[in-house]
């Protein structure tokens, strides 16, 4: 753009943008404030949607009936940019073209694109009855209920595919470590310890700028209020593009290792 903020967007087969797409797609990023990663995961999605729609010879606007076949030929139907449909050759035992976690990614993507589309008069409204349904609070875990205990109505997507439980691996001590012994300078030592002592994530330590890191005991002469060494984790457009994911400023402590990390890259 000519403010020089990014974002992803959908083009056909001559190069031209789908408007609908694009038009929602530049709604999320400066509408909503969304990152450009986020509309690069999303038009990833639509494309595939559109894709679909095309080789089956439905139209885009009225296919939402149809989303559990889409489904069906996202798992087993791998990518290709050609014209033909790509045949289907996975057999038993192979793995899938697409595991449920991106397949649930691009369900939300284009449940995004149709909700939009029926807002700005470009599907008829009998399109969201077909993606949602009414749901009750009750089948809700007990921490997302709330304290209030009344029954409660929602929207609930009706297309999804049941991803399997992964449990968290996270790294040991000892891992930790032995990629601390690999860095060959300050920075990427750092950057093991803003990761993995501190907990950021990629996004926010690539973000970081100097003004943010509060070493000092006292930092109240840089006009911070909080006390001991600390930084400040902000959402804000970068000129290497690094976003943090989360909207709300917060700070988090660092402790002595951290701090003396950040003064070896001097």
């Amino acid at each position: 753009m000519p403010s020089g903020m990014r974002y992803w967007t959908v083009v056909d087969d001559g190069y031209k943008v789908v408007f609908i797409a694009d038009q929602w797609l530049r709604f999320l990023r400066f509408g909503r404030s969304r990152s450009e990663l986020t509309t690069k995961a999303y038009a990833g999605g639509i494309a595939l949607y559109l894709r679909w729609c095309r080789s089956t010879g439905r139209e885009w606007s009225v296919a939402a009936r149809d989303l559990g076949l889409f489904m069906v030929w996202l798992k087993y139907t791998p990518s290709s940019l050609d014209d033909d449909p790509t045949p289907v050759v996975l057999g038993p035992g192979a793995d899938p073209a697409r595991k449920e976690r991106r397949v649930n990614g691009v369900l939300t993507a284009v449940r995004g694109l149709l909700s939009y589309a029926v807002s700005v008069g470009e599907a008829p409204r009998s399109v969201l009855g077909q993606i949602y349904e009414l749901a009750d609070s009750r089948d809700l875990p007990v921490e997302a209920q709330g304290e209030d205990s009344g029954l409660s109505y929602r929207l609930r997507a009706v297309h999804r595919s049941q991803e399997p439980e992964a449990e968290v691996d996270r790294a040991t001590d000892e891992e930790l470590v032995a990629m601390f012994l690999e860095c060959r300078n300050a920075r990427d030592r750092l950057i093991v310890l803003l990761l993995g002592r501190v907990g950021l994530r990629r996004g926010q330590a690539a973000g970081l700028h100097r003004s943010d890191c509060h070493l000092l005991p006292d930092s109240r002469a840089l006009g911070c209020d909080y006390s001991g060494a600390h930084l400040h984790v902000r959402r804000r457009e970068n000129s290497n593009r690094a976003w943090s994911k989360s909207k709300q400023a917060w700070t988090q402590p660092l402790d002595f290792l951290v701090v003396q990390a950040f003064d070896r890259t001097r």
